[in-house]
């Protein structure tokens, strides 16, 4: 579901306008929101897109990173708030990151917390974010808290990075070989046509097989380029509403080897996520919320919610997850284990880890599988086309004879 973006003024219990923005799926959700931040609003009116997004230059992981690495360093040298965004506005030489900071800077010296200040920009910062800020300004402990915060996002980031190089390759190799065969069936192979004919000689039913082939792209290759964006519709179409989506998730999860990296990749992002949270002192039933947002898999997301109301009616987290039987047994068990000893959070930290080597020695294995059986299928196709095409002369030239 799309995101929209509403600049506001409001009214405190004190009868001080405040202004800002934030995001929400309707107008009335917009005023609800507000409202429980026992705000009045006074003029809502549609935005859009952030106005760091139309203003230029999307805000990456990696620039947040760096934003947070920054902020950490200057908060650990127990420099306030307000003056350490100033030093980060006069070092940040992206323009929109710079905007960003100057925003931040301008609601806190109007007396907002640092994280109030975040939470009105969903567009940057995740709730994880704002939970581990917001915590951390509480309780006193943001210097501490801010380091975790930073090794967490460049985790996060290193394992995306990963990923993509994994799989970089083999797509341009699957891209490269759709495309030679299909030069081959478009250019090449309708140049035996007119050889034929001329001759008069039966075809042998392979080489006829592949003229049909290459006559029904020629006329009707247009229809692929409807067809990639009719699937790409249907897969939004798919992931619009949220039955459709847990349906598609389900079957996702059921594939034999990559329904096996989606669950450990998601599990990374969860026990990373809950570990964090936990470790910031955010009780486990809050902590459980905020981190099931953060994974994509609507089916886990489901199970993750169950898991959250028999944590509330007082069963163990270890042994509520292990009743879902939808993450692994690595995951339960030690849960269990760092409830009993008191160190759930610390557990989560380490298994995320875990579960991040995991997916990565997946990926490896499966590219490293992956590329020689892609060069191999496209050598056999290929080669199958010429050797089709040429047995099919050479039989004709012995008719001829």
């Amino acid at each position: 579901m799309s995101v929209n973006y509403y600049q506001y003024q409001a009214c405190d219990a004190n009868g001080n306008m405040t202004s800002g923005q934030l995001s929400a799926d309707s107008e009335r959700e917009a005023i609800a929101i507000l409202q429980s931040q026992r705000l009045v609003p006074v003029k809502i009116k549609s935005s859009g897109r952030s106005s760091l997004q139309r203003a230029g230059g999307k805000i990456k992981n990696a620039d947040l990173v760096d934003f947070t690495n920054g902020l950490s360093t200057l908060v650990e040298a127990r420099i306030p708030i307000d003056k350490a965004l100033n030093l980060l506005e006069g070092i940040t030489e992206k323009e929109h990151m710079k905007r960003l900071v100057v925003s931040l800077r301008r609601d806190v010296k109007e007396g907002k917390s640092l994280a109030d200040a975040m939470e009105a920009r969903p567009d940057v910062f995740s709730k994880l974010y704002i939970n581990i800020i917001r915590a951390g300004e509480t309780g006193g402990i943001l210097d501490q808290l801010l380091p975790d915060l930073v090794n967490f996002l460049e985790t996060a980031e290193e394992t995306k990075k990963q990923i993509i190089s994994a799989l970089t390759y083999p797509i341009v190799l699957l891209v490269t070989g759709i495309l030679s065969v299909a030069l081959l069936l478009v250019y090449v192979v309708p140049q035996f046509t007119a050889m034929f004919e001329d001759v008069g000689s039966e075809i042998p039913a392979s080489a006829e097989f592949l003229l049909g082939l290459s006559n029904g792209i020629q006329s009707y290759g247009w229809l692929i380029v409807p067809a990639v964006f009719l699937a790409g519709y249907w897969w939004r179409w798919l992931n619009a509403d949220k039955d459709r989506k847990r349906q598609k998730d389900a079957i996702l999860l059921d594939l034999p080897i990559a329904g096996r990296l989606l669950v450990h990749r998601d599990v990374a992002i969860f026990s990373r996520t809950l570990g964090a949270l936990l470790g910031a002192g955010i009780p486990l039933i809050r902590g459980l919320r905020v981190a099931r947002e953060v994974i994509s898999n609507e089916e886990l997301i489901h199970h993750l919610e169950v898991v959250e109301e028999d944590v509330r009616s007082g069963a163990g987290l270890g042994v509520s997850l292990e009743k879902t039987g939808k993450f692994p047994i690595l995951l339960h068990q030690l849960v269990t284990v760092g409830e009993e000893s008191g160190r759930t959070g610390g557990i989560l930290k380490k298994l995320a880890k875990t579960f991040d080597a995991s997916v990565r020695d997946d990926m490896s294995r499966l590219v490293s599988a992956l590329q020689p059986a892609l060069i191999l299928l496209l050598g056999i196709t290929v080669g199958g086309i010429i050797i089709v095409m040429l047995s099919a002369v050479f039989s004709m030239n012995t008719v001829d004879f």
